[in-house]
């Protein structure tokens, strides 16, 4: 261990780092002979920490006496008294985007240069990565990402890979990935998950929250290398669909190899067989969906009691989907002794109540305002009013305007619709459709060509609106308007990801007219320009009328025939009863009742009798 004044470098394995003037006075660089991991030192205070200190005029909040030791802790159970340290006058910290203070001590991250379970940062030297914001201070990255942070004695961001302390091969696999930075999720959410906190996650599609949760627990598990994953797995991942759940079993493979994680995926609509035999060989992670999960744990084939470390992804769209009686089975299963973490893209109040009941005194970040929906501003949108008969032929314009090979997206309402698009564009432009009704192969089957280039055109309903996280998707068109707005901006969000640029294009027709409104404002925050067609819509509340038409007529585009696809998880997944759709497919909810478009048709129907006919006539 270092000592106060000067030690024996020879006995201790460590030697000084090359000078490097982008540290901070007076910290020095020291390498550990054994590991080759970069450590750095405080002589005049005599700390050694592995994260690269940061030149910061934040005032700490309160000083702590903390070790490393306290990360390898479990969290409080949650019926035991949890005690925290206050700043000076007994309260909170709070850390605002520009304004607050951050615990720059930094002492939960504190070590002995000899301890062999905690890894430090690799040597890089002097090197920063392209695009990181490792000169900034932590009020200065605070301000440029709009990152706001409520909490107790909070850990300034990670700006760079390599403030982050980890091992040298994750950073190694998230470079060659393409990373050249943490996102700003990312920056605020490691170092607090590392310290063991509870966190309440607040980011909009595309912010890099799955490895916001992955990497934490990577780095902890390595440390608590103490349990036997033949009686469990120790990280538990709930995902509302299964496309989703898919992609985080991915990201955990390709990321957790160098760390040496296995992990499997329970979802519906495939074979349970496979799953099991996961489960009976031992894995880390589980990621599962709500009803599978609950399904094996009835057949008493998996147990939860090892589960440390708990994550709920896409919550807001769990609770959406009626998934919350069967999140709180689960989380009976799960020792009180854990840490809880919620990443969420919206913070109803419904969030906040499960929230407040499963975790404990959580740090919450948010990216942007939470208060106020709004969208990706990497996105260009386009929105065009036009009668529902001029749809089809403004689609293949825009088809036909894109590069060949583009990655596109088109949503549609209806499982009808989402098949005659995709079987009148497959020939020109390869396009494939997936949604509730596909068995799971033919889904995956539909994946993977659109992720290889094969199929560069998906037609989609909502089961792709959320979760879906391929490369490249270069447009997004909304060939119906979804339910709401919220969902509108889930669905552009599925381009502009990780930092790239998208383009969005959508209809709107009359029967969307009362959406226009909220349209408006989304646009405006995201300083997009807005058709005059769309103010006049929103200022009468509704009708084209005589509207100028930017298009010209083309062939009757079908209709809306066939149920909406609300079809997100499988088996007993559907949550709450009450018409989340009456297809046949086998990720449907448990709902009652007859499909929702049915339902309004009819409504239509009886008052308007007339129209009757007209609608057999065109496919309605």
């Amino acid at each position: 261990d270092i000592q106060e004044g000067s030690f024996d470098m020879a006995a201790s394995g460590v030697r000084y780092a090359p000078e490097d003037p982008t540290l901070p006075k007076p910290w020095k660089g020291l390498v550990d002979g054994n590991t080759g991991y970069l450590y750095f030192w405080n002589p005049e205070t005599n700390k050694t920490q592995y994260e690269r200190p940061v030149a910061s005029s934040c005032v700490s909040s309160v000083p702590s006496n903390k070790s490393m030791s306290s990360v390898q802790e479990s969290p409080k159970r949650r019926d035991e008294e949890v005690t925290h340290s206050k700043d000076s006058n007994g309260g909170s910290t709070k850390v605002t985007s520009g304004a607050g203070t951050y615990q720059t001590d930094r002492s939960i991250l504190d070590h002995s240069l000899k301890d062999p379970d905690v890894k430090a940062t690799p040597e890089h030297g002097s090197y920063a990565p392209k695009g990181a914001d490792g000169g900034l201070s932590a009020d200065a990255y605070c301000r440029r990402h709009e990152i706001t942070v409520t909490g107790d004695n909070v850990i300034q961001p990670f700006t760079s890979f390599e403030a982050t302390g980890f091992p040298s091969e994750l950073l190694r696999e998230m470079q060659q990935a393409g990373f050249s930075a943490p996102t700003p999720i990312q920056a605020q959410s490691w170092p607090i998950a590392i310290q063991g906190r509870d966190i309440v996650a607040i980011a909009k599609t595309g912010s890099g929250k799955t490895l916001g949760y992955l990497v934490p627990s990577f780095i902890l598990m390595k440390q608590r290398r103490n349990h036997n994953p033949r009686l469990g797995p120790t990280v538990l991942v709930l995902s509302p669909t299964r496309e989703l759940a898919t992609q985080i079993q991915d990201e955990a493979v390709k990321f957790g190899k160098s760390s040496r994680i296995s992990c499997t995926c329970l979802y519906g609509g495939a074979p349970k067989g496979p799953q099991l035999r996961d489960l009976d060989r031992g894995v880390d992670i589980v990621v599962a969906t709500p009803g599978r999960l609950n399904d094996i744990l009835e057949m008493k084939r998996v147990s939860l009691h090892q589960v440390s470390y708990l994550v709920l992804d896409e919550a807001d769209r769990m609770l959406d989907m009626g998934f919350e009686p069967q999140i709180r089975k689960i989380v009976k299963e799960v020792p009180s002794r854990r840490q809880t973490l919620m990443y969420t893209a919206t913070w109803p109040k419904e969030v906040r109540r499960i929230a407040a009941d499963l975790l404990v005194n959580p740090v919450q970040v948010n990216i942007g305002n939470v208060d106020e929906l709004a969208a990706n501003k990497a996105i260009t949108q386009h929105i065009e009013v036009l009668p529902q008969m001029e749809k089809r032929r403004r689609l293949e314009q825009i088809l036909r305007s894109q590069e060949p090979g583009s990655r596109i997206i088109i949503f549609c309402s209806t499982k009808k619709m989402c098949d005659l698009l995709a079987s009148n564009l497959t020939r020109p432009f390869g396009a494939a459709a997936i949604h509730g009704d596909k068995s799971q192969d033919e889904r995956d089957r539909v994946l993977n060509q659109f992720r290889n280039g094969r199929s560069p055109v998906l037609v989609a309903t909502d089961v792709a609106a959320r979760g879906l996280d391929v490369k490249d998707i270069r447009v997004v068109i909304n060939y119906d308007f979804p339910n709401g707005v919220e969902d509108y901006v889930h669905r552009i969000g599925r381009t502009g990801r990780a930092g790239a640029t998208g383009l969005a294009y959508t209809f709107l027709s009359d029967n969307d007219a009362k959406h226009a409104s909220e349209l408006v404002k989304l646009l405006e925050g995201a300083s997009q320009r807005i058709p005059d067609e769309l103010r006049d819509m929103a200022s009468r509340g509704g009708g084209m009328g005589r509207a100028r038409r930017q298009w010209s007529s083309g062939g009757y585009d079908g209709g809306h025939g066939g149920g909406y696809d609300s079809s997100y998880n499988s088996g007993r997944s559907g949550g709450r009863g009450g018409g989340w759709g009456n297809s046949s497919s086998p990720d449907r909810g448990v709902g009652s009742g007859y499909d929702r478009e049915q339902r309004d048709r009819y409504r239509f129907l009886t008052f308007f009798p007339s129209l009757n006919l007209l609608c057999l006539n065109f496919g309605f």
